[in-house]
């Protein structure tokens, strides 16, 4: 029983710790890009509008991206979404098929997610190696330690096919709400859909990754110590 209660504080003591950081992720990922667009479309016209209001989401992320002022798997894939997301914009075109293309920037993350997957390089595995040399240099050669246990290696697969999957079906699900939804309506639903699929998959994954990462340390102490 007091574990429960214990978690609960943990948990408000990371919202504590982080709440301003995440309110200003919101401001500048869902609240500015929807009040930018508002505000502008009349004046800007709706194509140039959207290009506007996709800046504060874009800035964010080139600012995310300085402050951690490294180069590994978290931050290149960062970079490319940033990069895809550009190219998006520079094609030009309606806006509906703005919309369209900016929100395949997902859908070509997870495509990359799979490929990773089905060449036996699980990215999952990949960022979970980068985050643990971030946290704790000094723990990064116990995590490679596990690579070639095959029950790990199936869990990063698994762990990688579900954000390949989840980021594939929610760019398809925003695809169809950008023909489906006037402009306004759609700047409000799709940030909750992208950031609910990203949300959710990134609570599973802290859980069944360190899950199976002791399971795996068991296993190996276990078979050390029966040899």
């Amino acid at each position: 029983m007091s574990r429960a209660p214990s978690r609960l504080a943990q948990a408000l003591a990371q919202v504590r710790a982080h709440g301003m950081r995440i309110g200003l992720e919101i401001a500048a990922n869902f609240i500015l890009p929807f009040a930018i667009y508002s505000f502008g479309s009349r004046s800007l016209g709706p194509v140039q509008a959207l290009m506007a209001a996709s800046g504060p989401p874009i800035l964010w992320s080139i600012g995310a991206f300085i402050r951690e002022r490294k180069v590994d798997a978290i931050s290149i894939l960062v970079l490319s979404g940033i990069a895809l997301s550009l190219l998006a914009f520079a094609g030009g075109g309606g806006v509906r098929f703005l919309q369209l293309r900016e929100n395949l920037v997902a859908g070509l993350v997870g495509l990359v997610f799979l490929g990773s997957a089905a060449i036996g390089r699980p990215l999952i595995y990949q960022l979970g190696r980068a985050g643990t040399r971030r946290r704790a240099a000094d723990k990064v050669a116990a995590f490679e330690a596990l690579r070639d246990e095959p029950a790990f290696r199936r869990a990063m697969t698994a762990a990688t096919l579900a954000w390949g999957l989840g980021l594939v079906a929610s760019c398809a699900l925003n695809c169809g709400l950008v023909f489906a939804l006037s402009i306004q309506r759609f700047l409000l639903v799709s940030a909750p859909i992208s950031y609910g699929a990203i949300g959710l998959l990134t609570a599973w994954t802290f859980w069944y990754v360190p899950r199976e990462k002791r399971l795996a340390e068991a296993r190996r102490a276990a078979a050390a110590a029966g040899a």
